[in-house]
């Protein structure tokens, strides 16, 4: 009864009024639909197909891949040298099974379309809750919608064109012995993409979780600027764990966002305490 208790506080009095089966109804709906666009946005990636796999998903394992590039001159302009190129990428892999090609073909449509309807999902995943809330809460969220979709953007941008590149450079180049070649199966290399790129996605929604948080009293300002500290260690030790390569370069590459996302979920705190205290002393 705890879904339909949940309804029952909100600002929609015909939705607070329906029985918990209705509400199942709504949810069969919603998750319906959120199955349908990522089924559309998985036939996009299958009709071009050769763009999402050969320029987008095997991006990273080509010599020419831009962050390359612009990492290698962005080391010459700061004056570290070679320490950011990413040299002698050389990667091959190779197909072991009968149909792997064939079932990774529909995980890449897959994922592929997850990502391109996020932003439709998020929005029926949104449209579903709303009702819940009640409207001062609904005005205070106005533009999730399109906060959340940004930053997931951004952060499979980021997963994408940062930690991938390093990721991948490191276990190509890594070898026990000269005798060992590393030739790499395409599904492993599938299963190392896919945590990466949406990993980051949900990472950077960091700043609207503890907004909310924050919201509902869960934590505060106060709370994030005393355990700091603590927070940058762990960062360091996801970038560590994201970032493979031993070097401090590309931890640093990885973790610096993250705590600047920490930041401005402690901005955003504030302004939520400032807001409760306003409300307090009207």
């Amino acid at each position: 009864m705890a879904l339909l208790n949940l309804f029952k506080r909100g600002g929609d009095p015909t939705r607070s009024e329906m029985s918990f089966i209705e509400h199942l109804d709504v949810l069969r709906g919603t998750l319906f639909r959120s199955v349908i666009a990522i089924l559309v946005g998985a036939i996009v990636v299958g009709i071009y197909n050769r763009f999402f796999v050969h320029d987008v998903l095997l991006g990273p394992t080509h010599p020419d891949f831009p962050t390359y590039g612009i990492l290698c001159k962005l080391g010459n302009a700061i004056n570290m040298g070679k320490s950011l190129c990413m040299e002698g990428l050389s990667i091959k892999m190779q197909s072991t099974g009968v149909s792997t090609q064939f079932s990774m073909f529909f995980t890449v449509c897959l994922v592929g379309g997850l990502i391109i309807a996020f932003p439709y999902i998020f929005f029926e995943f949104w449209r579903f809750v709303a009702p819940a809330l009640t409207e001062k809460e609904r005005s205070g969220s106005r533009g999730v919608i399109f906060w959340v979709s940004l930053l997931f953007f951004i952060g499979v941008a980021f997963g994408y064109f940062v930690i991938a590149p390093y990721t991948i450079k490191f276990f190509a180049s890594f070898q026990l012995d000269d005798n060992i070649e590393n030739r790499w199966t395409v599904s492993s290399y599938i299963d190392t993409m896919i945590p990466l790129v949406l990993g980051s996605g949900l990472a950077f929604q960091l700043p609207l979780v503890l907004y909310f948080l924050a919201k509902v009293g869960v934590v505060s300002a106060t709370y994030l600027k005393k355990v700091r500290k603590y927070s940058i260690i762990i960062i360091f030790i996801i970038a560590a764990i994201i970032t493979p390569g031993p070097d401090l370069v590309s931890q640093f590459t990885v973790a610096l966002p993250l705590l600047l996302l920490y930041e401005i979920s402690i901005v955003l705190a504030k302004r939520v305490d400032k807001g409760k205290k306003v409300k307090e002393w009207s």
